[in-house]
């Protein structure tokens, strides 16, 4: 006799469940990924976090002070120097990782024979490696490079890029927003397929301008994966660190000093890991209430 659905789901123990299933088969293939998770990501993060109240220079064995890290912290004026500098880096950073991949996006989303060539070219700095890249950089914005070269021929170079307090910051900023417009032009991509055709046309039937279109259509249908780029772009700015160890090591004079970097120095060349731990547990906390703050206004944009 056929089983009937009534008596297949109490066979099988529940409506959700298929004939032979036990109730732990879904962690056993989740356990390799959470023992990775746990092991490279959990665990450092426990031990980051009584490193914070603690004080070790890797010579010395741990020893518990409570909130001294901290209390150093906010007498520390090279911690609020990189903080602002962060901070700074973080308002130059996001109209480049946010309009510039738009704009680009909008580009390469044309159904144009051999537009998948476009799209891959401006995706290659995503998958290049940062040291690589910015080696690459230090040489185009040499005293001698191409970009002074060029500023030579209308007569406004040279400018030392990367020792000049004034366009040393900007200059790294620029690098970071040139190596992650790919992988934001993609996330754009993806939203852009997703906005309804119709829509589209309807208003151009109606009449509407490209830009109309952009401003009353795209851009609205776009609100949630303007939310994830912000967030993601939010979240580079605030740890940046490879680019700024590689042309500028902090300088000139700490201009380029941001708080991953300075986070990383107090670790690895001062030793000192309490405090570089206390500093990366205010960072990760900004980074959470950047997030925060971009979910609740997007919610609100929606609603």
């Amino acid at each position: 006799m056929a089983l009937t659905a009534a008596g297949l789901a109490r066979r099988s123990g529940g409506p959700g469940r298929v004939v032979g299933q036990r109730w732990w088969t879904p962690y056993l293939f989740l356990s390799v990924g959470l023992v990775l998770y746990a092991a490279m990501f959990a665990w450092p993060a426990v031990i980051a976090i009584q490193l914070a109240f603690s004080r070790y220079t890797i010579i010395n064995p741990i020893s518990f002070v409570g909130l001294a890290n901290f209390q150093s912290m906010g007498a520390d004026p090279r911690f609020w120097h990189a903080l602002g500098n962060s901070l700074l880096f973080l308002i130059m950073f996001l109209p480049l990782s946010v309009v510039v991949p738009l704009l680009l996006a909008l580009l390469v989303n044309i159904p144009l024979r051999g537009i998948q060539a476009f799209r891959m070219a401006y995706y290659l700095p995503v998958i290049t490696s940062m040291v690589a890249v910015a080696v690459g950089w230090r040489y185009v914005f040499n005293r001698e490079g191409v970009v002074n070269w060029l500023l030579s021929l209308v007569g406004l170079g040279p400018i030392d890029f990367l020792l000049n307090t004034a366009w040393a910051l900007p200059t790294v900023v620029l690098l970071e927003a040139w190596k992650s417009a790919g992988l934001f032009m993609m996330i754009y991509l993806a939203g852009l397929q997703s906005v309804p055709r119709e829509l589209i046309e309807a208003a151009r039937v109606d009449g509407a301008s490209a830009v109309r279109r952009l401003w009353h259509v795209i851009i609205p249908g776009l609100l949630p994966t303007f939310a994830v780029t912000l967030t993601l772009s939010m979240l580079e700015a605030m740890r940046a660190f490879e680019s700024v160890y590689v042309l500028t090591r902090g300088g000139p004079l700490d201009s380029t000093l941001t708080l991953g970097y300075y986070i990383w120095s107090k670790a690895f060349q001062d030793y000192d890991m309490g405090y570089a731990s206390a500093m990366g547990l205010v960072l990760w906390a900004i980074m959470i209430i950047l997030a925060m703050a971009n979910l609740l206004v997007t919610r609100r944009r929606d609603r």
